[in-house]
C-alpha cells in the first residue's frame, strides 16, 4: 500500500504559472493537485484523454465545452477527450482540486 499525503508534497509552478503537486504519474493515470489563488484561472485547453476534476477545497467555476458550472468541495466534474476546459477560482478564496487524466499523457 502506498499512502500519498498531499500536504507533504512540495508544489511546483507549472508552465502556465499555476501551483501544482504531482501525486500519481504512471501509464494508466496522472493525478495532480492544482491550487489556484483567488480569481486565478486555468486557461481554456483540451487534451486527448479523459479528465475529471475533484474539488478538494474552495469554490470555483469549471467550464467544459460551452457549459460553465459553479463547483464546491466534494464535487466531481467529468470531461471527455478533445473538449475545451477551463477552471477559475472564486474571487475571495483559494481553490484546490485534483486533475485526473486517464490514461496518462
Amino acid at each position: 500500500m502506498k499512502i500519498i499525503r498531499m500536504s507533504d508534497i512540495k508544489g511546483e509552478i507549472n508552465k502556465k504559472g499555476l501551483l501544482t503537486k504531482m501525486l500519481v504519474n504512471h501509464k494508466n493515470a496522472t493525478i495532480r493537485n492544482i491550487v489556484l489563488k483567488p480569481d486565478e484561472v486555468v486557461p481554456p485547453h483540451k487534451v486527448e484523454v479523459d479528465v475529471f476534476f475533484y474539488v478538494v477545497k474552495g469554490k470555483g467555476t469549471i467550464v467544459i465545452g460551452e457549459e460553465a458550472n459553479s463547483v464546491i468541495e466534494g464535487d466531481i466534474v467529468v470531461c471527455p477527450p478533445n473538449i475545451y476546459m477551463s477552471v477559475k477560482a472564486n474571487q475571495n478564496m483559494e481553490f484546490s482540486f485534483l486533475n485526473v487524466k486517464t490514461p496518462s499523457l
